[in-house]
């Protein structure tokens, strides 16, 4: 998809972090909005400043209170959007959370909360606007995987069992559409200075300080590379060097990256 233009995207947990950077660069480029989160004055900040940047009149956006964990909810949305839009050509499902615990302690209602959020929502949110995407001369799907797609994390299970969910969803997908107009992606950050460390569950303070502490790429710029990748089709977009380096080590060193990473993350929490 090289030219966004007039183009309408979707994006879901638009009211900060990744997604409100992508809608604003996504305004940039001239793509119409439909833009979702839970939190509703999370969402009208990020109209302000997508409308601080450009002429108002110059793209339609709409904005609709979402939660992702609702399959019920998902399918409306996509019926809604493309009521009031006429089409999609782009959909980002980028709505996410985290919770921190070792496997062991974490409960039933956390781990249920990280995966029907990350993964089911990734998978419902597809699928709802599958049937629409496929009426486009082109169209692309983004799901914001993560690093911990490639390699997990200690105290982060759900986390890293939902992001290695995507991965494998987008790979299907990738492999049932490839002789269509549809383009799949998937997107791997590494440390982003965004609020989820700040907003995941359970989380110690030492823990949110050393993510905030090594996180080394803005949303600013993760959106921006994230929009390169899908003008270029990549099928799969690392966000940030640490991102980088994490998948070439695990690549090179399958069995050691586990347990070195694994090693250094629970000291950098001690």
């Amino acid at each position: 998809m090289k030219n966004l233009n007039k183009k309408v995207a979707v994006v879901t947990g638009a009211g900060s972090g990744i997604g409100r950077a992508l809608a604003i660069n996504l305004a940039k480029e001239g793509c119409h909005l439909a833009l979702s989160d839970i939190n509703e004055a999370g969402l009208r900040e990020t109209v302000d400043l997508v409308y601080s940047t450009i002429d108002k009149s110059s793209i339609n956006i709409s904005t609709h209170k979402l939660d992702v964990a609702d399959q019920k909810a998902i399918f409306e949305y996509a019926d809604t959007v493309v009521r009031e839009h006429s089409h999609v050509d782009l959909i980002i499902n980028n709505a996410g959370v985290a919770s921190h615990s070792r496997i062991e302690d974490i409960s039933h209602e956390d781990f249920e909360w990280v995966i029907n959020i990350n993964m089911w929502g990734v998978i419902n949110c597809t699928r709802a606007f599958l049937p629409f995407l496929k009426l486009r001369p082109e169209a692309h799907i983004v799901n914001i995987a993560s690093i911990n797609s490639i390699i997990g994390f200690p105290a982060n299970g759900p986390y890293t069992v939902s992001k290695y969910a995507v991965q494998g969803f987008t790979e299907t997908l990738i492999q049932e559409f490839r002789r269509t107009n549809l383009r799949i992606s998937s997107v791997h950050p590494g440390g982003i200075r965004t609020n989820i460390a700040n907003s995941t569950r359970n989380a110690p303070a030492k823990s949110i300080q050393t993510f905030n502490k090594v996180a080394a790429t803005t949303p600013d710029r993760a959106a921006k590379i994230i929009i390169r990748g899908i003008k270029r089709n990549k099928e799969k977009i690392f966000v940030g060097l640490d991102a980088l380096l994490m998948q070439i080590f695990k690549r090179l060193f399958p069995n050691a990256a586990v347990r070195i990473v694994g090693f250094l993350a629970d000291k950098a929490t001690k």
